[in-house]
């Protein structure tokens, strides 16, 4: 990958890496209007808007950070599966978008609810997408930590790429 297009990719996967974390707190907002709030619009109101949200922007984001990292690193030196910290941060954007589209029906669930007027507030208010905001929060900040620290440490098939690298350098 070029120099001018590596920025390129590592500027798209950053921008959605930070929108996606971003958009995580403005959720873990809406999920604390909905249980504290004492006006009973705001508390529906709070629930109604999450599902399109998350359809308009926690999954773009998701879907964003997820592909613009594989670019990042299929198109450079750290590789995929070179560096425990590359495969770790892919697993954990893995899991928390599959968990993402999983609880995307609860969403649409915790809608029907808030939409419903004649539902009692109890029943409108629900702790989950607090608890799930909070975990996706730190989730994702463990990730955002080994990306910037990015600590030592190679796998195998790394160990075994470096070394053939080195080989052909000598008897290239």
């Amino acid at each position: 990958m070029s120099p001018r297009l590596r920025k390129l990719a590592l500027t798209a996967h950053v921008t959605s890496s930070v929108g996606w974390l971003g958009a995580v707190v403005v959720f873990l907002a809406l999920a604390v209007v909905g249980l504290t709030s004492q006006d009973a619009q705001t508390v529906r109101g709070a629930y109604l808007v999450m599902e399109p949200a998350a359809w308009l922007a926690l999954v773009p984001l998701a879907l964003a950070s997820l592909l613009t990292g594989l670019v990042q690193s299929l198109g450079t030196t750290w590789g995929l599966f070179r560096h425990y910290w590359v495969l770790f941060k892919l697993l954990i954007v893995v899991f928390v978008t599959i968990v993402l589209l999983i609880y995307m029906q609860t969403f649409g669930f915790m809608a029907g609810v808030a939409a419903n007027p004649s539902a009692d507030l109890g029943v409108v208010r629900n702790a989950s997408p607090m608890i799930h905001a909070v975990l996706a929060l730190l989730v994702l900040l463990v990730a955002t930590v080994l990306a910037v620290y990015k600590p030592r440490g190679v796998t195998r098939y790394g160990w075994r790429k470096a070394h053939e690298e080195m080989e052909c350098s000598h008897e290239c």
